[in-house]
C-alpha cells in the first residue's frame, strides 16, 4: 500500500532541502559522533559485573513481564533507585525507560492548568513535547538569556482563580545537545529563589562529564538542593539505557501516579536495570577516565584556537563542540570529506537546527587521542579555509 500523497510530499520536500534523514551504516571510523563520552558503552568491567550480578541473584528473566504498577517492579528497581538517589545527594529517584519518556512524563503531568512553564528556546524536543501535552501555559525565553527570563517572570506573576495556587516552572538543560553550552546555574537558581519558581534541569549530556565522579553540572556546583527536579539520562555518559527523575519522595510518588509514560509502559528488563546500577558503581572508580575527558575538552579548545577555527565554533566547555557551517549541502559535504579521511563527524541539518545554523557536531570522548583531535581539526581547517 502506497504512502498517502500528503506524506509523500513531505518526504519529497526533505529531499529538496537536502534534509532527508536516513539510518546510518555502522562503521569503524574514529568516533567523534557518539554520546559515549567516557566509554561506558564498551566498558567490559560493567558488562561482566552485570552478568555476574544476575548469575549471583539467580535472575534469568529476559523481560519485565509488565508495567511497574503490575508485574514489572522487580526487586532490582528499589536497589538501583536508592543507589542513584544516594549518588546524586537527593531524596528519591524514579527510573523511566528513556530520557524522552522521563521528560514527556514529567512535563505532561506535573505542571497544572493554572501553572506557567518558562523554557529555554533550545530545550530538547522531549521537553517541548511534554510541555505541549501539558495543560499549563508555556512561554519560551531566548537561549540562556536570564535578563529576558526575569522580564518574563516579572510580567507573568502567578495568576489564579482564587481556588487553586499557581506554580511557575523553569525548564533548562545543564548542557544543550545542539550547542554544547551551559546556562549560568548560580544565577539561574538565584532567580528561581527570588521569584519562587521551581527549576527543572535536564542533565542528559552532563552525567559522566561534569564533577569529580561525573555527577553532573548541578551537583558539581553544590546546587542540588535548589533544583526541584533533575532528569538524568543513562544512554549517553553511562553508556546504557533508561533515565531517572531526581527529586523529593513526594515528587516520586506523584509521578508514579500521574506520569503516563511511566504508568502505561512495560518496565525495563532486569538486565537493563542492573547495567544502570553497575554503571553508577563504575562512575565512582573512573575519576582518571573522567579527568582524561576533561583534558580532551581543554585540548580541543586549544587546538581550534591554534588553527584559527574558534570563530566558527559555539562557545562550549562540554564534550559537545559545534562548528557552524550554514547550508545543508555545505555542511554535509564537509562531513563526508572528514569521513573519507577516517573521522566519524556528522552534520546537524535544518530543520533539526534553524536554517542558517547548520553545523558539524563533534562529540569528544575520554578515549580520543590528542593526535586524533589535532588531525580532525587540521582537516576541518583545510576544508573550510
Amino acid at each position: 500500500m502506497k504512502l498517502p500523497k500528503s506524506l509523500q510530499q513531505k518526504l519529497q520536500q526533505r529531499k529538496v532541502n537536502s534534509a532527508l534523514r536516513q539510518l546510518p551504516i555502522v562503521n569503524d571510523l574514529i568516533d567523534f559522533v557518539s554520546n559515549d563520552y567516557i566509554g561506558f558503552a564498551q566498558n567490559e568491567t560493567i558488562f561482566e559485573a552485570t552478568h555476574q550480578f544476575l548469575l549471583d541473584k539467580n535472575i534469568k528473566t529476559n523481560g519485565a513481564t509488565g508495567s511497574r504498577l503490575l508485574s514489572g517492579n522487580h526487586a532490582l528497581y528499589n536497589e538501583t533507585e536508592n543507589s542513584i538517589a544516594k549518588f546524586h545527594n537527593v531524596e528519591a529517584a524514579l527510573i523511566f525507560n528513556s530520557g524522552y519518556d522521563a521528560n514527556v512524563g514529567f512535563f505532561s503531568s506535573v505542571p497544572q492548568r493554572n501553572d506557567v512553564i518558562l523554557y529555554d528556546e533550545l530545550c530538547h524536543a522531549s521537553i517541548r513535547d511534554g510541555i505541549r501535552m501539558s495543560n499549563a501555559r508555556s512561554y519560551k525565553f531566548p537561549h540562556n538569556d536570564l535578563e529576558d527570563l526575569e522580564k518574563l517572570l516579572t510580567k507573568l506573576q502567578p495568576i489564579n482563580d482564587n481556588r487553586q495556587p499557581t506554580t511557575t516552572y523553569i525548564a533548562t538543560e545543564s548542557v544543550f545537545s545542539m550547542d554544547g553550552d551551559c546556562p549560568n546555574m548560580e544565577e539561574l537558581t538565584a532567580l528561581c529563589e527570588k521569584y519562587n519558581a521551581y527549576l527543572v534541569v535536564d542533565e542528559a549530556h552532563a552525567l559522566g562529564v561534569f564533577g569529580d565522579s561525573g555527577e553532573g553540572l548541578v551537583q558539581s556546583l553544590g546546587l542540588q538542593d535548589k533544583v526541584f527536579a533533575r532528569i538524568m539520562t543513562f544512554g549517553k555518559g553511562l553508556g546504557c539505557h533508561g533515565a531517572a527523575v531526581l527529586g523529593s519522595q513526594e515528587l516520586k510518588n506523584y509521578l508514579v501516579n500521574f506520569a503516563r509514560s511511566f504508568v502505561y509502559t512495560t518496565a525495563l528488563p532486569p538486565h537493563s536495570v542492573v547495567t544502570i546500577l553497575q554503571s553508577y558503581k563504575q562512575l565512582t572508580k573512573e575519576k582518571t577516565t573522567i579527568q582524561k575527558l576533561k583534558f580532551n575538552i581543554i585540548f580541543f579548545n586549544q587546538e581550534k584556537m591554534r588553527l584559527g577555527l574558534k570563530p566558527m565554533f559555539v562557545y562550549s566547555k562540554s564534550a559537545i563542540q559545534c562548528a557552524i557551517l550554514p547550508g545543508n549541502e555545505k555542511v554535509k559535504k564537509i562531513a563526508v570529506q572528514l569521513q573519507q579521511k577516517g573521522f566519524d563527524v556528522r552534520p546537524i541539518l535544518s530543520p533539526t537546527v534553524p536554517e542558517g545554523q547548520e553545523r558539524l557536531r563533534f562529540c569528544l570522548h575520554s578515549f580520543n587521542s590528542e593526535n586524533e583531535i589535532s588531525n580532525v581539526l587540521q582537516l576541518l581547517a583545510t576544508f573550510v579555509f
